[in-house]
């Protein structure tokens, strides 16, 4: 398909690595009139859209926005119109809707936005009209390194449960990891050497203070407290920290600090933008529990990104220095890699952690009819009964909803406890 660009723009050409959300889009894409992209600037909205549109407005360019304004029909074009960055220009959001209403076949528009503007409020919601599908960062099995033996899509659906295949063997080890976690999961930046890699993450989080942040309307007064914000909830990933203990740990030697109110702002704004990716608190859709905490596990749109606030790099951690990050940066590797595939299943993902914390679960990944994949997590290749306690002790909560118990770890072979736990390396699952 070939893809008609705006007069004088030039476009660097690169393999194009296929994302779990193109299988999404081969399913939706024939059936539904218009689909929107969401996600974090970087993560490959546009890459991935361009390999399916026809024709192309770039709302970041100032000309393209005033073709649009002058010509507002000028989107209605036969094939599939892509409308990148359309927080850019919300008003656009608006005449998609309206074509939508009006008739627009199947696979008419694309839109893609890393951000849902203040100045988007008043425009209709989309519902039942435009589709929103998200993407993240590239998950282990998107970035074109590793052959997944193991999915989930497979692990949620099996049936009689616990009786997917679990096979497999990976020569990934803790090194390979705390690389993958350094090197991120933007597709622009993975590919990149380490010293041009770190300057390229530091400059990704400077501007979203500097220009990303202004662009919502919000203009950072102190953007090295908002910096220093960023680095304690980094350093609170995949934990339900409290935010209160997050703005202690913002104090600056002079004892300065944000208030209560800025911090709450910092946080609305930066998941505007999607790079706050916090795992809500799960609770069973049919069977409801009671004494859940729904506190989230706090986590950037990237483990990279912590990691770059933090100072720490792949050697870093396997030092007394940084050596406290490499699990929790490693369960936020699992983390998104597991919310990637679970999109293809159209799953939601959630944590589990009883109130006085005598139970809790990493991850919990549940289709739409109540069917449940329950998550641990784990730093080490081995495993030990100790390890699974919370798994069963849910399936034996839960025995009708849970279709399967599992452990990720970094050891090397994917196989299945005698107690039905399926033990797979992190490299080893996909969608």
């Amino acid at each position: 398909m070939s893809t008609r660009l705006p007069a004088g723009c030039r476009v660097r050409v690169v393999m194009y690595l296929r994302r779990t959300v193109d299988e999404l889009l081969d399913t939706f894409l024939p059936q539904a009139p218009a689909i929107a992209l969401d996600g974090a600037k970087g993560v490959g909205k546009t890459g991935t859209a361009l390999q399916r549109a026809t024709k192309v407005f770039l709302l970041d360019r100032p000309d393209q926005r005033a073709l649009v304004e002058a010509d507002p029909d000028g989107i209605r074009r036969p094939g599939t119109t892509l409308l990148d960055e359309w927080s850019r220009m919300p008003e656009v959001w608006d005449l998609v809707r309206r074509e939508v209403d009006n008739g627009a076949g199947p696979g008419s528009f694309l839109l893609t936005g890393s951000a849902t503007p203040a100045t988007a409020q008043g425009t209709h919601s989309g519902a039942g009209r435009i589709l929103s599908l998200r993407m993240r960062p590239m998950a282990l099995h998107e970035r074109g390194q590793l052959v997944p033996t193991v999915s989930l899509t497979s692990l949620l659906t099996a049936e009689p449960p616990c009786s997917a295949e679990i096979e497999g063997h990976t020569s990934y080890c803790l090194a390979d990891y705390l690389d993958a976690i350094a090197a991120s999961g933007f597709p622009g930046i993975m590919g990149l050497g380490p010293d041009l890699r770190t300057e390229q993450l530091a400059t990704y989080i400077q501007r979203v203070i500097d220009r990303d942040l202004p662009d919502l309307g919000y203009g950072v007064r102190r953007p090295e407290t908002l910096r220093r914000w960023l680095a304690a909830y980094a350093a609170a990933s995949s934990t339900t920290t409290s935010y209160s203990k997050l703005l202690d740990t913002t104090t600056c030697g002079d004892g300065q600090q944000p208030t209560r109110d800025t911090t709450q702002t910092y946080r609305d704004h930066l998941t505007q933008l999607w790079l706050l990716d916090p795992v809500p608190g799960w609770s069973p859709s049919r069977n409801p529990f009671t004494r859940l905490q729904q506190a989230p596990k706090h986590q950037l749109a990237d483990p990279a990104l912590a990691a770059s606030l933090l100072g720490a790099t792949a050697s870093s951690m396997t030092t007394p220095r940084h050596s406290h990050l490499a699990g929790p940066l490693f369960e936020a590797l699992a983390t998104l890699t597991v919310r990637v595939a679970a999109e293809a299943a159209r799953a939601r993902v959630g944590h589990l952690r009883t109130r006085n914390g005598d139970h809790e679960i990493d991850l919990i990944a549940e289709t739409r009819d109540g069917r449940i994949v329950a998550i641990e997590v784990k730093l080490a290749a081995s495993v030990t009964d100790p390890d699974v306690q919370h798994l069963v002790w849910l399936r034996s909560r839960l025995p009708e909803d849970v279709s399967d118990l599992v452990i990720l770890t970094t050891g090397t072979t994917a196989y299945r406890r005698r107690d039905g736990v399926a033990v797979i390396p992190l490299a080893l699952l996909g969608p």
